[in-house]
């Protein structure tokens, strides 16, 4: 059996502050490294393949909880916002004529301008997710994880997702048949335990 865990990367200033990122290759804020340096891996994770995206984000969360680097790939990139990367999304829905929706309102073939679908993710995404052999963790995006959770609970971006993507917890998948386990499991604090 084959199992793929999906792990959001940690804040950044662009995160806090509601602006879109895609593509744009801002690095985790100091908040957020101090609190990832802080979790690790649960025990039945921490020998699994380790991805993440190029992004630096990504990598650099998945280094500070597994302890090690991982491999990249750009099937991991974020979802390209095309026009709106920088630009806040509370902003976009307020105007009217941007053409931005919240993601209850979406389709697969929804694409902001210049940007790139989530049909065309999921295109992206399939070479790498065929090519899975073993377990694997992967340290990517909330577009890229939408993608894959929305495709594996039967979800077309129209209405509340059933699910719901926190940070520091994985999103567990049964490969091939791309099953979701119905609960995430956090990451470990082991400052907790003591």
């Amino acid at each position: 059996m084959t199992r793929l865990a999906l792990l959001r990367h940690g804040h950044t200033h662009w995160n806090r502050a509601g602006r879109i990122q895609g593509r744009s290759d801002i690095p985790l804020d100091a908040d957020a490294r101090a609190e990832l340096a802080n979790t690790r891996l649960p025990d039945t994770w921490k020998d699994a393949a380790l991805w993440s995206s190029p992004l630096l984000r990504a990598s650099e969360t998945a280094r500070l909880v597994a302890g090690r680097d991982p491999r990249t790939s750009d099937a991991l990139t974020e979802m390209n916002w095309g026009d709106w990367e920088g630009l806040r999304g509370v902003d976009l829905i307020a105007d009217p004529k941007s053409g931005y929706r919240h993601i209850e309102d979406w389709s697969w073939e929804f694409r902001p301008p210049n940007g790139e679908s989530p049909a065309e993710v999921w295109s992206r995404l399939m070479p790498w997710l065929d090519g899975l052999s073993g377990d694997t963790v992967a340290v990517c995006h909330i577009g890229i994880m939408r993608v894959i959770l929305a495709r594996a609970w039967g979800w077309d971006f129209d209405g509340p997702a059933p699910f719901k993507i926190k940070r520091n917890r994985l999103y567990i998948l049964d490969m091939p048949s791309l099953t979701p386990l119905p609960e995430p499991i956090r990451l470990i604090r082991p400052e907790a335990n003591l």
